[in-house]
C-alpha cells in the first residue's frame, strides 16, 4: 500500500503500518516540525518528508512529489487543541471550533487534500470531541461534493490493542472499523518489565532534574495521586504529575503530561513514556528532552495504528 502521512510527527502512525506490513511504502511524509520530522526520518523507511505547514502546500504539489502513483491511503492526525476538552481556551461554539480557530482548520485543509487525492482510504485520527453531533454535521458537509458516500466516525480504545495507555480517539474513515478487546489491557507494570534504572547508555532513558519543592511533592504523593490540577473547557478539572498504578494500563499519555513511577521518587523517563504508547526500545526520539515527551504523547500509538492498518488491509483492500 502507498501511503501518505499528513501531520506525521515523529511517525507512529506510519510505523504502525509498517508493523502491519514491512512492504506498505510510505511515499510522503508532512509535518512543520523540523524536530518531529527527524525522528521520523530516523526510524521509518519513507521515500520522501516535506517540512511544511499544510495551509501553504496545494494537493498538486503532493501528486508532483510522488509521481507517477497516486497513494492508496491517506493518513492524518491535525492538532486536537481546538477540540480538547482539556484545553481552556477552546471556544464553545463547535462551528467556530473548525473555521474560525486557525488550528481547527487545520481539519478543513486535511479534508481539501483528502478530496484532492482520492485515495482508496482515508483516516484522520483525533480526539473523541471531534465527533460530537455538531462536528460530525460540519465534517460530513465538507466531504458532501467527494467521491466518499458515507464517512464513519470509529471510536477507538487503544488499550484494547494491546497499548499499555488509555486512549480513547475517533479515527474518521471511509472504512468502518471494528473496536478491539474488552479486557483490561496491558499493566503498567508488564510495559516497564526488563526497563533498567534510568541511565545515559540507554537512549530516552534519562532522569529529568527536579526543583526541590517538586520533588519534595513526588516523594509524597501516593499511588494514584497527582501534584497538578488545572482547569480545562467548561471549568473541568484535570491532573499532571499522576503517580502510576502498577496493575493497568497508565492515564492518556499527552505532549504536556508527566508522570510519576509507580516507586521510585522521579519522573518517568522518554522512554517508559514511549514504552506506554508501544514503542518498542529501538525507536529513538530526537530533540531536547521537552521535544522528546512531546512527540511521544502527540503520536498515534504504534499498535494501535497496527490493528487498524491490518483491518483495512484484510477487508477492504483486497476487494
Amino acid at each position: 500500500m502507498r501511503i501518505i502521512d499528513l501531520f506525521c510527527g515523529c511517525g507512529g502512525f506510519s510505523f504502525g503500518f509498517q508493523l502491519a506490513n514491512p512492504q506498505n511504502r510510505i511515499s510522503l511524509a508532512i509535518d512543520n516540525d523540523f524536530r518531529a520530522i527527524r525522528t521520523y526520518v530516523e526510524n521509518i523507511k519513507v521515500s520522501r518528508t516535506l517540512t511544511k505547514d499544510i495551509r501553504k502546500i496545494h494537493s498538486n504539489d503532493i501528486l508532483n512529489l510522488i509521481n507517477p502513483y497516486k497513494p492508496d491511503i491517506v493518513i492524518a492526525s491535525p492538532p486536537c487543541e481546538p477540540f480538547s476538552v482539556a484545553n481552556p481556551n477552546r471556544q464553545k461554539s463547535a462551528y467556530n471550533q473548525l473555521y474560525s480557530d486557525k488550528i481547527g482548520r487545520l481539519v478543513l485543509d486535511t479534508i481539501r487534500i483528502i478530496i484532492d487525492l482520492e485515495p482508496i482510504v482515508f483516516l484522520i485520527e483525533n480526539v473523541p470531541q471531534l465527533a460530537s453531533i455538531e462536528l460530525k454535521e460540519l465534517i460530513i458537509h465538507e466531504f458532501s461534493r467527494s467521491q466518499y458516500e458515507k464517512i464513519h466516525f470509529n471510536m477507538l480504545e487503544s488499550s484494547a490493542f494491546g497499548v499499555p495507555s488509555y486512549r480513547k480517539r475517533i479515527f474518521i474513515s471511509n472504512v468502518e472499523l471494528k473496536s478491539g478487546s474488552d479486557t483490561l489491557g496491558v499493566s503498567v507494570r508488564e510495559a516497564f518489565q526488563s526497563l533498567p534504572t534510568p541511565n545515559l547508555e540507554m537512549i530516552n532513558h534519562e532522569t529529568v532534574p527536579l526543583s526541590p519543592k517538586i520533588a519534595r511533592k513526588i516523594a509524597k504523593t501516593p499511588p494514584g495521586g497527582a501534584v497538578v490540577y488545572f482547569k480545562g473547557s467548561h471549568g473541568r478539572v484535570f491532573r499532571n504529575f499522576i503517580r502510576l498504578l502498577l496493575n493497568q494500563p497508565s492515564p492518556t499519555v499527552m505532549g504536556k503530561s508527566r508522570f510519576i513511577h509507580p516507586y521510585d521518587k522521579r519522573l518517568c523517563t522518554v522512554r517508559e513514556h514511549a514504552r506506554l504508547m508501544s514503542y518498542p526500545d529501538d525507536f529513538h526520539f530526537y530533540g531536547t528532552i521537552e521535544w522528546q515527551y512531546n512527540q511521544v504523547g502527540e503520536s498515534v500509538p504504534p499498535l494501535m495504528a497496527k490493528a487498524v492498518a491490518q483491518q483495512i488491509q484484510t477487508r477492504f483492500l483486497k476487494t
